[in-house]
């Protein structure tokens, strides 16, 4: 059921059952990150491997110092900009998180959510929740209410809908490593650039095959179920005119395909804009009868690197 009655969700999480929740970044499946039966539906729903970590979402500054042991001076100065907004930090974990949620990691993900009906649920709850992309693990993650009613409709109670992602793309992670150094490990909605302006160089640390440290670092994930090749458009069209083609471009359109089975991301070359079309238009062209997604990068500055991240791990491989 898709609806926009906070009261409605608030009632089933108390309850340790799960709804889909609107952020700025994309929807998350919700469940009370204090409650290990729920946590451990969140895992069954996705069907995601229980050594992935999750990320837990808090109301305000208050929630955050609530469930982590300390925050580092670099953490606040952070947490002052970005948040509430599309960061996570990585921080010693309050022995209340269970340990599923963290993987057995003694570090915890927390943000705090921007979008008003994430904010406003969670300022009702007596507890913070877990909520990883709701959306089958390793596929595309969701960026409207629809979305997720096409992956997860039937196997949750509530979606709460609060329109289109504004962002679409999931929040950058930010840790601290055993020297006090500064580690990204998710590239995402806030710029690496605008980290290391305001706290100097980062360390870039972002994928790990097994028993990753942080909410997704896995090498192949948000992948459409049709194969996603990456490079120079036109080679690639070259390559496999004998195939059924679909583009994925940063602004160009190509006259050797069908415009029906294209979707230029920013016809305006605009980065910020390609970021938050990238999900829907790739669940778009994955619902096409193709033989193949073809796909290029987007300039590598600002969110451009994050969406690149993105696309590098569809490439990798199919959806898991």
């Amino acid at each position: 059921m898709i609806g926009t009655d906070i009261y409605q969700a608030a009632e089933l999480l108390r309850a340790g059952q799960l709804v889909a929740i609107p952020t700025e970044t994309v929807y998350g499946l919700a469940g009370n990150a204090l409650n290990e039966e729920a946590v451990a539906a969140i895992f069954a729903v996705k069907q995601r491997p229980t050594f992935d970590p999750l990320i837990v979402h808090v109301a305000d500054m208050e929630g955050l110092e609530a469930y982590c042991r300390d925050i580092p001076a670099d953490a606040r100065r952070l947490a002052g900009v970005f948040m509430p907004g599309p960061l996570t930090l990585l921080l010693p974990k309050k022995d209340i998180i269970p340990d599923l949620v963290t993987a057995g990691s003694p570090l915890v993900a927390l943000r705090m959510p921007a979008h008003p009906l994430a904010h406003a649920l969670l300022s009702l709850l007596p507890f913070p929740l877990a909520a990883p992309s709701a959306n089958p693990f390793g596929y595309i993650s969701p960026t409207t209410a629809q979305h997720v009613a096409d992956q997860l409709g039937d196997k949750i109670p509530y979606i709460l809908d609060g329109g289109p992602c504004e962002i679409g793309l999931e929040s950058t992670i930010v840790g601290w490593d055993e020297t006090g150094s500064a580690v990204v490990y998710r590239k995402g909605g806030v710029a690496v650039e605008a980290i290391e302006a305001l706290i100097g160089p980062v360390e870039i640390r972002l994928h790990s095959s097994s028993n990753p440290l942080a909410p997704g670092m896995l090498k192949s994930h948000y992948a459409p179920r049709v194969p996603l090749l990456l490079g120079d458009i036109p080679a690639l069209i070259q390559t496999h005119q004998n195939k059924r083609l679909a583009i994925l471009s940063f602004s160009q359109f190509f006259t050797e395909v069908n415009p029906d089975f294209q979707m230029a991301l920013s016809p305006n070359g605009d980065i910020r804009e390609a970021a938050r079309h990238l999900f829907g238009a790739m669940r778009y062209l994955d619902s096409l009868p193709v033989d193949c997604i073809l796909a290029e990068l987007l300039p590598e500055e600002d969110l451009g690197r994050a969406v690149n991240d993105r696309l590098r791990r569809a490439a990798a491989g199919g959806a898991t």
